[in-house]
């Protein structure tokens, strides 16, 4: 059985339902191969309609594990598993909580695709007791090995091998690259998640800044959901006046184009267990797009730019120099046009979907190869 025989049922409660690795990039390729697939997500939780605008699309409904309240997702992912697991040739899971949902039904063809440190990041979530976090990201490291050593393994980067006791495949946070781009201009463009430790306060004193150093012509456009409320009000006082434009949520067939034309993308995450060993995807999605980037001195953020000479690194916590590298470009245009143009070029050859889409689709090929035949 192979291509359009084959089914995937993709489950998340954590991930917003128009997430690009998941929704655009594993389930695009999935489909392109010929595959049917089920995708449940909190679409309701995000205002977002169950979309089926692709043949052999199937969209169901789950609420959203956010803070505190992860019970009733949990339980309702695990009366889906339980009854569509069976009936699918492959479980792609993207939660760590999913892996706890899914103990004792027997879906040996249940696959954990594994985003990110998840144990960093626990030991950092505001949401948990602080005495709690540090005991808690511990146990989950011994939950990890024992899933490993019941399901296969997709890791997003090849840093994650060293929590694991066997290799697995990697399957990096690749991009669609786009055919053509156009040169630099004013913008400077933030996509993604919004929070203290991703570097919001640091975008409204850059923004400030620019916008008095520039007389309002440097424009920081950010796209993205707040995720506390400090760095709501935050934005939004920024925004109203007006030295920055905040956009909120937008679909990638949406945010991704606003790339095009943008002087230089940020990325100010913060120096954090979670993200020591994770690439920010945002920075590969700048250079596909021909923007170089400015980003905090995370090793593999700092490997890819330096490696094509593609943006600049700032120090962390650093609105000011983070400023100061977006006039660098701005008052060199020929220089931000060559740093894009090679940025591009690195991309190509490492993180391009058009290689890794195909290499996604084989791992969980071999996966529903070695399970029995779905009911």
């Amino acid at each position: 059985m192979t291509g359009g025989g084959r089914r995937a049922l993709v489950v998340t409660v954590v991930h917003h339902p128009e997430d690009s690795r998941i929704r655009h990039r594993e389930i695009g390729a999935l489909l392109d191969a010929g595959w049917q697939v089920t995708y449940a997500a909190p679409f309701a939780a995000h205002g977002e309609p169950a979309r089926t605008d692709r043949p052999g699309l199937t969209a169901v409904d789950l609420p959203r594990a956010a803070g505190r309240r992860r019970l009733r997702a949990a339980r309702a992912a695990r009366t889906l598993l339980r009854e569509q697991g069976p009936q699918h040739d492959v479980v792609l899971v993207h939660d760590p909580e999913l892996l706890l949902a899914a103990t004792g039904l027997g879906l040996d063809h249940l696959v954990w695709d594994v985003h990110e440190d998840a144990a960093g990041a626990l030991a950092v979530k505001e949401w948990m007791p602080a005495p709690l976090r540090r005991p808690v990201a511990a146990a989950w490291r011994v939950a990890e090995r024992r899933a490993e050593r019941r399901w296969p393994l997709l890791l997003a980067e090849h840093a994650y091998a060293d929590r694991f006791a066997r290799p697995h495949p990697v399957v990096p946070n690749a991009v669609l690259l786009p055919e053509t781009v156009p040169a630099g201009g004013d913008r400077v463009v933030y996509i993604g998640n919004l929070t203290l430790a991703r570097g919001v306060a640091e975008m409204v004193d850059a923004a400030r800044r620019l916008h008095r150093a520039g007389d309002g012509q440097l424009l920081v456009e950010i796209v993205g959901p707040a995720r506390d409320e400090t760095s709501r009000e935050m934005l939004q006082r920024a925004h109203d006046d007006g030295v920055l434009r905040w956009r909120g949520f937008l679909p990638a067939a949406e945010a991704m184009p606003l790339l095009d034309g943008a002087l230089a993308g940020l990325s100010l995450l913060a120096d954090l267990p979670n993200y020591r060993g994770s690439m920010p995807t945002k920075v590969v999605e700048y250079l596909a797009h021909g923007v170089p980037a400015i980003t905090t001195g995370l090793p593999l953020a700092v490997e890819l730019v330096e490696a094509a000479e593609a943006g600049l690194v700032v120090p962390f916590g650093d609105g000011e120099a983070a400023a100061e590298a977006v006039l660098t470009l701005w008052r060199d245009p020929e220089r931000a046009a060559a740093m894009g143009a090679r940025g591009r070029a690195l991309v190509r050859e490492r993180y391009d979907w058009a290689v890794g889409g195909p290499a996604f689709v084989a791992a969980l090929e071999s996966v529903a190869e070695a399970s029995s035949p779905r009911g």
